[in-house]
């Protein structure tokens, strides 16, 4: 867990997505402290709680980080990292929420976590958190803040690719990082694992954090 402070006044809380690390997210918090955001780059035990439990365990790490101190608490998330923000929000919702940018987050759930769900070692593996994944949870509900999701259409993961309907990332179909209520929907020709250190990207997430909305001018441009 890391913590890059600037005279900025607002914060951007970085969330890995299951199974990963806080240096997955090290290209975010590069890339957006240049842009004089603080940044507080979490670490969190993505396998080893619920999802419920886990946003209960990040507001207890933003009130130790002083996150309410700043004018705007920002989040940008990587895929079951977004299900985290949805969940703590609903459990204890920042009063000073900013701006929500995620990364091929698992909204709607993931067949591949249907697929999986009885496996022995994908349960041994990922955990409670793991069973969260699957479809036709609506645990969380739609939301209610300034939200822009950006969703993978490349696989390098053919046997998940193979599970999944319609395009997705490897992970996660482009329909299924949809909710209802958000701001903003960008599709990029980039894969689940490595989008978090892809310029467009990062572009994307600057864009939306400064502006609230992607630059969709620049995406037709890109993918032209």
């Amino acid at each position: 867990m890391s913590t890059q402070t600037s005279d900025s006044e607002e914060i951007v809380v970085l969330l890995h997505g299951i199974g990963r690390s806080s240096g997955s997210m090290k290209a975010v918090a590069t890339d957006l402290a240049d842009q004089g955001y603080a940044i507080f780059n979490v670490d969190y035990p993505s396998r080893s709680h619920s999802i419920a439990e886990l946003a209960a365990w990040l507001h207890q790490q933003l009130l130790n980080q002083g996150a309410s101190g700043f004018s705007k608490l920002h989040f940008v998330t990587h895929s079951m990292g977004g299900l985290l923000v949805r969940a703590l929000v609903k459990q204890a919702r920042p009063e000073n929420l900013g701006r929500v940018v995620m990364l091929a987050p698992p909204n709607q759930g993931s067949e591949v976590a249907d697929f999986l769900a009885e496996n022995f070692l994908f349960q041994m593996i990922y955990g409670p958190a793991g069973q969260d994944l699957k479809t036709g949870n609506e645990a969380f509900g739609a939301v209610d803040f300034p939200l822009g999701v950006i969703a993978g259409t490349t696989s390098i993961d053919p046997i998940s690719s193979f599970i999944l309907t319609g395009p997705n990332d490897g992970k996660v179909t482009v329909e299924n990082t949809k909710v209802e209520g958000m701001t903003d929907h960008l599709t990029l020709p980039v894969n689940h694992t490595f989008l978090m250190r892809n310029k467009t990207v990062l572009q994307q997430v600057t864009h939306f954090l400064a502006t609230g909305s992607f630059d969709h001018v620049l995406n037709r441009a890109k993918t032209v």
